[in-house]
């Protein structure tokens, strides 16, 4: 089996809902020139780009980098929901989950202290 870069998966995708370079780097929000680069594989896009592109065609970011074969979303529309406005702050979500660093549950205090950290970076911006 040949493993397809993530251009050729792209640029397959594309074409499969018959669309030309300026039509998805439209939809998508992205100049044609660099739809063009991606497609051609000689620049990677970021993870902003190719989350709107795996959004875009519903297949999951592992699909578009040739980690797998299944193009099929690995997370159903509630579940990515649910991840993308995960709130650390909010106290139900550190009982229900375990979050962990380095295979370790983080303990309450720990995870605390971690929410802390993140806004003391965030107010040095």
């Amino acid at each position: 089996m040949i493993k397809l870069k993530y251009g050729d998966r792209i640029a397959h995708l594309r074409e499969k809902r018959g669309l030309t370079q300026e039509e998805l780097s439209i939809k998508i929000g992205i100049s044609r020139a660099s739809l063009s680069h991606y497609e051609t594989s000689r620049r990677e896009p970021d993870y902003e780009t190719i989350n709107k592109i795996a959004n875009f065609f519903n297949v999951s970011i592992d699909y578009l980098l040739g980690r797998t074969n299944l193009q099929q979303t690995v997370l159903d529309n509630d579940v990515r929901d649910f991840v993308e406005n995960l709130d650390l702050t909010d106290e139900n979500i550190l009982q229900k989950f375990s979050l962990t660093v380095d295979g370790r549950k983080l303990s309450p205090d720990e995870a605390k202290r971690f929410i802390a950290f993140v806004r003391a970076e965030r107010s040095l911006e």
